[in-house]
């Protein structure tokens, strides 16, 4: 219905806008407007503008009052916005806050939430035809628009409206508008139509983008003979600047002959560059992580890369101490260095090629990082020990971020990096090369760019948009970059991570990918009228390698195991969960990872916030879900598990018990007619039960739910609905799904409701390939669409070639997929699950795939570690706990500058790491402050 959610990231600072009925105007026919400030007049509503803030307005004249508005000027979700706006929520006992189930106001009859209780008891999710749908406009948008994302996904911009209005509609808002206009909400609050100036508060710079072929090009042109970077002058082999450009070509061009050289060459140097004491001796550890993300970046095998397991030599030389220990350990600043690593970069990339390798983290690794943040929430570069002066940069800064938010269990660190990263940025864009400096240094704005890119919030994706557009234009006409701001001359080590930043991603993502086929090569076997998918050459699709890589990151998929519906309670997202594993099964391309899902939804999936498999399925209690309880039930028919005894529960008898005998009466809404699913609130959810039924071999206990289901068909068109009971709409994916059912039906009585359903599919195929759907030129419709029409993939072959182009062009740059054509942009887990699934053609009902010979993904520990002030007698001082800005911080003091004077005098590789370092060491030698 629109209105549940995925992520939840409020803010919480703010005081929330309390709107009082002082003010009341009337914009329009019956219509009143109710704008209110709080007591300390915090965000007036006049004070969000087309450039600054968004308004929100929430319709209570069904309850009997008016229509109030509130203002954010700083809003970061629409969730948020609602709440900073004045309002406050409650969501349903199924979804939890994801779904808003009542709004309230002080401004209306004392805060009282509504519908209250006594209409609806948010246990579930509410009826179709009485519940609050979110509605917004863009700037200069006159109509409103159904939003395609819930409140908790949706950053708006400055100058948006958005609007909550309680009644029904379908999911594609096709009835129950707002009676008000975008304009009559602006009108009084200064909201005039108009462009935005960019991220507030931030810096205010055009949209460019880096020409990263170029840059590969520029970077290939430094290499002799291309396979390495020598020093100019004595011709001596540079193999930290070659692993930069090889990380720069795998980026950019992905696997190829350049690459290839470049891999090889490195492989024969690995004895001269990560051993250089000699192959007995522990590594060099930054050189030997480099390496060893190369491997993984590569494809190759860091356990075995040049004669050496690389990461086994990382995990086995740890420093068990450091020099202010009983015991010190020779060349260890402290416990939990990597031998050799010497700052924070070499810690932080043998921290992040364990973690890519799948290797558990020796104990102090990855705190050791931790101990490295200063009390602004800047990283020092320096592996400094407890109690020398601590004074980040952002290059660092990002890098460490980087690692520790894939590492996991960090977030308070990671959270206290990315303010310090917002606040360091310079208005024009860019990053300086050190704090305090006033002008911009290419690598730290590549660095810093890459991991806001990674961090999540709209002003982190802002910030990093604004970092990637200065680079844009400090791009040399060669295609490289230069050191710093002005610079004319190009430098491998800026121009390395500028092309990662360019191509949006980083070494914590980057895979150095071949063109791969958009269809496995086999394709399982089909039923009824199906026919398998054509094989497609390739480059036609989008990359499904790089869609499940984006879907199996840890930063998504939480240990592992299954998406968050609430990122503060840890709550699942149970049927995105399922979604995910679906689509992992269609395309088996990681089917450890498919393993661990299923291995957890099987032993009862509980979540963060203490639920279960069973709390979302019902399975047993009142509200049994007869949709959810199918979804789950073929997912263990899927991977070749017994749907009988899955989670606990045998859910195909469960599912028998939930086909509904008759309508039920109000207030009762659990059966919406005779062979409907209790409490199945959507075709797309009656066609799993049914699907789970059919594959059980219960088609006598599914015949009522498929009569039902057929009798939904409009018979004109051929399409169906998509909600229960059915509100008279349209939809392209309810239609596929519908179609995907009926095919899988033994025998030929729905062969012709098939036939209408897959030509209706393709007659709404929009000129660019895509189909609509409630988020408009939707990826979800998209998807479903390929499937659907593979049902008949020879008659619809040139429909499905030209979807599978339009899936293509909507898949970024990580791996994931937007939710539509247009609107917000940025990658979607849900978008991006049904899209890689969706686009190999194979149908939900013959969807197979053996987990034989698997091996579950190991679980990384989800608990935050307690960080210890350095220096700190008592050893209890826990720091940086805290929201960031609350006061938490590392804090060290005192100093040994011979130490740090030795360490910088090593330094011989130029950017941003030797000028830091050497203002590190020069504040140092002044003394603690």
């Amino acid at each position: 219905m629109g209105t549940a959610q995925q992520q939840h990231r409020h803010v919480g600072k703010k005081r929330l806008l309390s709107l009082i009925s002082a003010a009341a105007v009337t914009f329009a026919a019956s219509v009143a407007f109710v704008t209110g400030a709080g007591p300390a007049v915090a965000d007036p509503v006049e004070e969000c503008t087309a450039t600054r803030g968004a308004i929100v307005a929430v319709d209570f004249g069904p309850f009997g009052g008016d229509v109030v508005r509130g203002c954010d000027t700083t809003p970061t979700t629409g969730y948020d916005l609602l709440h900073e706006g004045g309002f406050s929520t409650e969501g349903t006992q199924h979804d939890g806050d994801g779904f808003i189930c009542r709004i309230g106001t002080d401004s209306f009859d004392s805060g009282t939430p509504y519908p209250t209780p006594a209409t609806e008891d948010c246990v579930l999710t509410p009826q179709a035809t009485a519940y609050w749908s979110y509605w917004i406009a863009s700037p200069g948008q006159k109509t409103w628009s159904y939003s395609p994302l819930g409140a908790m996904s949706r950053l708006p911009k400055a100058g948006d409206v958005d609007a909550w209005v309680f009644g029904g509609t379908d999911v594609g808002g096709s009835t129950g508008k707002p009676a008000f206009t975008p304009d009559e909400v602006r009108a009084g609050g200064g909201a005039t139509p108009g462009p935005t100036d960019g991220p507030t508060g931030g810096p205010t710079v055009p949209a460019g983008e880096i020409d990263v072929p170029a840059a590969a090009r520029w970077v290939g042109g430094q290499l002799r003979d291309g396979t390495q970077v020598v020093d100019e002058g004595s011709g001596t082999p540079n193999d930290f600047l070659t692993t930069e450009a090889a990380y720069a070509l795998a980026a950019a061009n992905g696997r190829g002959p350049a690459l290839d050289k470049v891999t090889a060459h490195l492989v024969g140097r690995t004895d001269a560059y990560a051993y250089p004491a000699g192959t007995d001796e522990a590594p060099d550890a930054t050189a030997a992580a480099r390496l060893a993300l190369l491997a993984q970046i590569t494809g190759g095998d860091a356990r075995a890369f040049g004669g050496h397991d690389l990461l086994g030599d990382l995990a086995e030389n740890v420093c068990p101490a450091g020099p202010d220990s009983g015991s010190p350990t020779p060349g260890c600043t402290a416990r939990g260095d990597f031998h050799g690593a010497m700052y924070a970069e070499g810690q932080a990339l043998a921290v992040l090629a364990l973690v890519r390798g799948g290797v558990e983290r020796p104990a102090g690794t990855e705190e050791r990082l931790t101990r490295l943040v200063c009390e602004d929430g800047s990283v020092t570069g320096i592996l400094i020990s407890p109690g020398e002066y601590c004074d980040g940069d952002p290059a660092t800064t990002g890098l460490v971020a980087l690692v520790l938010d894939e590492a996991g269990g960090h977030e308070a660190a990671v959270a206290a990096m990315r303010t310090y990263l917002k606040t360091a940025q310079l208005t024009s864009g860019a990053f300086p090369a050190s704090n305090g400096a006033t002008t911009g240094s290419v690598a730290a704005t590549a660095y810093a760019a890459q991991a806001l890119r990674a961090l999540g919030d709209g002003g982190a994706a802002d910030a990093a948009d604004a970092a990637v557009s200065w680079l844009s234009r400090e791009q040399l006409d060669g295609g490289g970059f230069g050191l710093d701001e002005g610079a004319t001359d190009g430098a491998l080590y800026a121009t390395g991570p500028a092309v990662l930043a360019g191509a949006d991603t980083s070494l914590v993502t980057l895979v150095a990918k071949a063109p791969e086929p958009t269809v496995p090569p086999t394709a399982p076997p089909t039923t009824g009228t199906s026919t398998p998918p054509t094989t497609r050459p390739p480059g036609v699709g989008p990359d499904l390698k790089k869609g499940v890589a984006f879907l199996t990151r840890p930063a998504n998929l939480h240990l592992g195991r299954y998406y968050k519906a609430d990122e503060k309670t840890g709550r699942a997202d149970f049927g995105m969960t399922i979604d995910g594993a679906f689509a992992l099964a269609a395309t088996g391309h990681d089917d450890n990872a498919l393993r661990t899902i299923v291995d957890f939804l099987e032993q009862g999936g509980e979540d963060g916030a203490g639920r279960t498999l069973d709390d979302w399925t019902g399975a047993g209690g009142t509200y049994a879900l007869g949709g959810s309880m199918g979804k789950a039930a073929l997912l263990a028919q899927v991977v070749e598990r017994d749907p009988r005894d899955f989670g606990g529960r045998d859910l195909i008898a469960e599912l028998a018990d939930a086909v509904c005998e008759k309508p039920s009466t109000a207030p009762d809404r659990s059966c919406a007619a005779k062979g409907a699913y209790t409490y199945a609130p959507s075709v797309f959810a009656h066609a799993l039960a049914i699907m789970a039924q059919v594959r059980a071999g219960e088609e006598k206990a599914a015949e009522a739910p498929i009569a039902y289901l057929a009798s939904l068909q409009h018979g004109s068109s051929g399409a169906w609905p998509s909600l229960i009971p059915a509100t008279g709409d349209s939809e392209v994916d309810s239609t596929a799904m519908a179609a995907m059912t009926l095919d899988l039906v033994p025998g030929d009585a729905h062969a012709a409701a098939v036939d209408k359903a897959l030509a209706w599919i393709a007659s709404q195929q929009l000129p660019d390939g895509g189909f609509p759907g409630a988020s408009g030129n939707s990826v979800n419709s998209a998807g479903l669409a390929v499937q659907g029409l593979s049902l008949d993939a020879k008659k619809y072959d040139k429909q499905i070639t030209k979807a599978l182009k339009f899936l293509a062009s909507q898949q970024n740059k990580d791996g994931g997929f937007n939710v539509a054509e247009e609107g917000q942009r940025g990658s979607d887990i849900r978008a991006s699950a049904q899209a890689v699934g969706g686009a190999t053609g194979i149908s939900f009902g013959v969807l197979t795939r053996s987990l034989d010979g698997t091996t579950p993904n190991p679980v990384p520990s989800s608990s935050a570690p307690a960080i210890v002030t350095p220096g700190d007698s008592g050893g209890g001082g826990i720091v940086n706990a805290g929201a960031p800005g609350d006061g938490g911080g590392l804090a060290s003091t005192g100093v040994q500058a011979l130490g740090l004077a030795a360490a910088a005098a090593v330094l011989v590789l130029a950017g941003w790491r030797t000028v830091v370092v050497a203002r590190n060491r020069r504040t140092a030698e002044g003394g603690s402050r």
